[in-house]
């Protein structure tokens, strides 16, 4: 069992850019695959960014790829969102998430979820 929370969302500009972390409890941290999903009003759930145990595989959205880096502190038993760039597209809520299987960019893959933190990217 693992419990996330995320935070470090806010309001920016577009172009700016923000770091969200989200700080996972337990021991087991560095076995679980973590990603971090996003969810704008009237849509679907949809997979940004996804790292492995061992940070040695990660997996970008198209939308995202270039602009925004997946990153991990399995001492910290956090995981990190660096944002750059960002657009006005990418306003939504995002959530952490966590799971024992593989990198998986479906929300289905995934056992764990923090409660969302809201970007709002202003244009």
């Amino acid at each position: 069992q693992v419990q996330l929370v995320e935070s470090g969302g806010g309001l920016v500009q577009g172009g700016g850019s923000l770091r969200l972390s989200c700080a996972a409890s337990g021991r087991t941290f560095s076995t679980y695959t973590m990603g971090w999903f996003r969810q704008a009003p009237g849509k679907e759930r949809e997979i940004v960014a996804a790292i492995s145990w061992t940070g040695s595989r990660r997996y970008y959205a198209d939308s995202v790829k270039g602009r925004f880096t997946i990153s991990r502190d399995n001492a910290k038993n956090t995981v990190y969102l660096q944002m750059n760039s960002l657009k006005p597209e990418d306003t939504a809520v995002y959530y952490c998430a966590a799971t024992t299987s593989g990198l998986g960019s479906s929300t289905t893959d995934y056992n764990y979820w923090g409660q969302g933190t809201q970007v709002t990217v202003s244009s």
